[in-house]
């Protein structure tokens, strides 16, 4: 017995011990953060804006390595396989890790399996406009219209398989109604598309088409979040006129496969750190953009139900894999 309890105090006493320098681990370390984007992008900027925000918890030196192509499809392709110690991570958009795997066929990555979540990091929904004058006078009257008439409702979207126009394919199945889909190319095509009338209706994210709604250049009809948002008031929820239509663009942080719960947990702490920093917080606002602290076991389930949905939208519009 007495050697049992000399036994157990020693391993308190050593894991006593490794608590502070698994807290300290980073401190002085470089940590290199691919962005699977271009410079300049939201997902570029929202990487810089948190990470510089982690760096007060960590006390490590953040160094952004940007890997943008193909919808950063090559730049998680080669992130695959590397280091498990913390110093290499992943800032990718939700599109990348839940919609590319399912689309594309060069997307050869499964992030439940090839990658460790260490946390969802902030999300961007969906703004549903049209002109002022001569547009549906309601995302309400835009579907009882597409409802009677199939197809005689445009939504433009910026490109084929991304949330945006995934967002636009969940309304007509959320309604039972049938909207004409239109890819516009870029987000500053399809806006000057529905303010010109050449379309009825726009779907992106709320930080490009803000500034024009406010201007008057452009009608809100929707946002596609869960509740009001600070920035978004007075704009009717997508979800009462269609039930379920909660979407949003989103940015997750993550480490390659096999990397330690511990470290992933730490690092998690450090992300919900930053997002409480209301420096953070207002440079984020600008982006359009909310902060979403939780639990790695929140961002897991959350990259899982992403995955679901996606899929079932997928499914239903007959897409395949290019």
């Amino acid at each position: 017995m007495k050697r049992r309890a000399l036994m157990a105090a020693a391993a308190a006493a050593l894991a006593c011990a490794m608590a502070p320098a698994l807290a300290q681990d980073f401190k002085g370390k470089a940590i290199t953060v691919v962005v699977a984007a271009p410079p300049g992008t939201a997902t570029d900027v929202a990487a810089r804006i948190v990470t510089e925000g982690m760096r007060a918890k960590l006390g490590a030196t953040f160094v952004i390595d940007n890997r943008p192509g193909a919808g950063g499809i090559i730049a998680v392709n080669q992130f695959k396989g590397g280091p498990t110690d913390g110093t290499r991570l992943l800032f990718t958009q939700g599109s990348t890790v839940v919609i590319s795997p399912l689309t594309y066929k060069e997307a050869r990555f499964n992030f439940e399996s090839d990658f460790e979540t260490i946390a969802i990091v902030a999300e961007t929904p969906m703004l549903m406009v049209t002109r002022p004058a001569g547009g549906p006078a309601s995302l309400a009257a835009a579907v009882a219209s597409a409802k009677s008439a199939p197809d005689s409702i445009s939504i433009g979207n910026p490109g084929v398989n991304s949330i945006p126009h995934l967002a636009g394919e969940l309304l007509g199945y959320a309604t039972g109604s049938q909207f004409r889909q239109v890819p516009m190319g870029t987000a500053a095509q399809g806006i000057q598309a529905v303010a010109l009338g050449d379309i009825d209706i726009f779907v992106d994210g709320v930080a490009s088409m803000l500034p024009m709604v406010a201007g008057g250049r452009l009608k809100a009809l929707a946002v596609t979040a869960s509740k009001e948002l600070p920035g978004l008031e007075g704009i009717a929820l997508a979800k009462d006129t269609a039930p379920g239509l909660v979407v949003s663009g989103w940015f997750g942080l993550f480490a390659p496969g096999g990397a330690p719960a511990a470290l992933t947990s730490e690092l998690n702490a450090a992300v919900a750190s930053a997002l409480q920093n209301p420096d953070v917080i207002a440079k984020l606002r600008k982006l359009g953009t909310y902060p979403t602290p939780g639990s790695v076991i929140e961002a897991k389930a959350f990259v899982k139900a992403e995955k679901a949905k996606w899929a079932d939208v997928i499914r239903k519009s007959g897409i395949k894999p290019q």
